[in-house]
Formats: C-alpha cells, sequence, structure tokens
C-alpha cells in the first residue's frame, strides 16, 4: 500500500525554486567579473602550474571583456538572493521548519551512516525522515554559506564604507579570497544535491515541485 503525505511547505518550495536562478546568475555575473582581476591560480611554492580558470574558458563562454556586464548583473542580483535568503530564514524559524533542518546530537552519527550508505560500504540506511543527517550538515551549511557570500561580497564592494567589515575578514584580499572560495562551495554543493537528486529518483523531485510525496504504508502486523 502507498499513501501520499505532504513533506515541503508551498513558501520553501517558492524559494528554493527562486534561488536557483538567482544563484546561477550570481555566479556567471562573478565570473565576469573575476576575469578583469583572475589573480588565483594552481600553484607550487613560486611556481604556477596553471590558473584557476584557463584563456580558453574565457573565450569558450563568451567571459572575456564584459566587466561592467558583469557588475551590473551582480549587483543587481545580489539584492534579490539577499532578501530571499533573509525570507527563507525567517520563514523557517516562524514556522517551526528549523526542528527539521538543524543539526541535532544524532547527525554526525547519522551522516556518517549516510555517507557509507552511499559509497556502498554499508548497507545500514538511515532512518527515514523529512532531512537525514548528512543533509541538515549541507543544508544548514548552504544557508551559512549565503550568509558569508553577502558579507563578503559588501566588504569587497564597499571596502571604505565598510572598512570595520573588510578588516573583520582579514583585509580585502581576504574577504575576496573567502567569497572566492564559497563560490566554488556552492558549485560543489550543486554538484552532489543534484547527483542526490538522480539517485533517490522521480519521488524526491517531485515532492519539491507538488509539495507532497509517495511513501509505502508499513503492513499491519497479526500476532
Amino acid at each position: 500500500m502507498k499513501r501520499i503525505v505532504h513533506k515541503h511547505p508551498r513558501p520553501t518550495r517558492w524559494m528554493h525554486w527562486f534561488n536557483v536562478p538567482l544563484l546561477f546568475g550570481m555566479i556567471w555575473s562573478g565570473l565576469l567579473i573575476y576575469w578583469a582581476n583572475d589573480v588565483y591560480a594552481i600553484r607550487l611554492g613560486t611556481w604556477t602550474l596553471f590558473p584557476f580558470f584557463p584563456s580558453w574558458f574565457y573565450r569558450a563562454l563568451s567571459i572575456d571583456h564584459r566587466l561592467a556586464e558583469g557588475m551590473a548583473w551582480h549587483f543587481a542580483l545580489m539584492w534579490l538572493f539577499v532578501l530571499n535568503g533573509i525570507a527563507y530564514v525567517l520563514y523557517t524559524f516562524v514556522s517551526g521548519e528549523w526542528r527539521h533542518l538543524l543539526p541535532n546530537r544524532n547527525s554526525f552519527r547519522e551522516a556518517c551512516m549516510v555517507v557509507l550508505h552511499d559509497l556502498g560500504l554499508s548497507k545500514v540506511e538511515p532512518p527515514p525522515r523529512k532531512f537525514n543527517g548528512a543533509q541538515q550538515f549541507a543544508y544548514t551549511s548552504v544557508i551559512l554559506m549565503g550568509g558569508g557570500s553577502a558579507l563578503t561580497g559588501l566588504a569587497i564592494y564597499k571596502p571604505v564604507q565598510f572598512a570595520w567589515l573588510t578588516q573583520a575578514f582579514g583585509g580585502y584580499e581576504w574577504a575576496r579570497l573567502l567569497h572566492f572560495a564559497l563560490t566554488i562551495g556552492y558549485v560543489l554543493f550543486f554538484v552532489v544535491h543534484i547527483s542526490q537528486v538522480i539517485k533517490t529518483g522521480w519521488n524526491n523531485f517531485r515532492a519539491m515541485v507538488t509539495g507532497y510525496e509517495v511513501v509505502a504504508s508499513e503492513k499491519p502486523t497479526h500476532e
């Protein structure tokens, strides 16, 4: 027997899907800005092995010589990204959804179970619930990353007006490096997130679209 159960509230789903194009737009426009001063590279001591993004990468995606366009889009989308993030955090706490989202004392042990199970090293499945331990750590981390991106972005956008904030991150260069690292973190999160969605199948994806998922009912036992 199967039954339909409610999983994700409508505001959560709306803000989730609204954030998808926003985050892609922020990363894309950020690359247009980064092209003008691409200082990061893979180095071995004083030797530069290769830049983080080689020149062919910029040419292939038509990223080069679009600094002004990138800045315009980045600063415009920034406000929507921040407002959506604030709205999500407020809703999570007001609605009580934080109880499912925030890690608890069992989350680390359960996250290890999830990783071992996904890697095929264990047959023990984590207990079925809205968010398992690994998801709790991942989703809580990405929310904190969003706050970090907003603050470091503000620190490098207005380093004079917000000198105290820039200095809190160790100066302009450290703030920019952290902002860049957080962007790479979003990309890695997206790759893992999509792979997990594909692995869990249509039912999980449908729950984020419609709010409902189909679950198997437990068979009644007779003594």
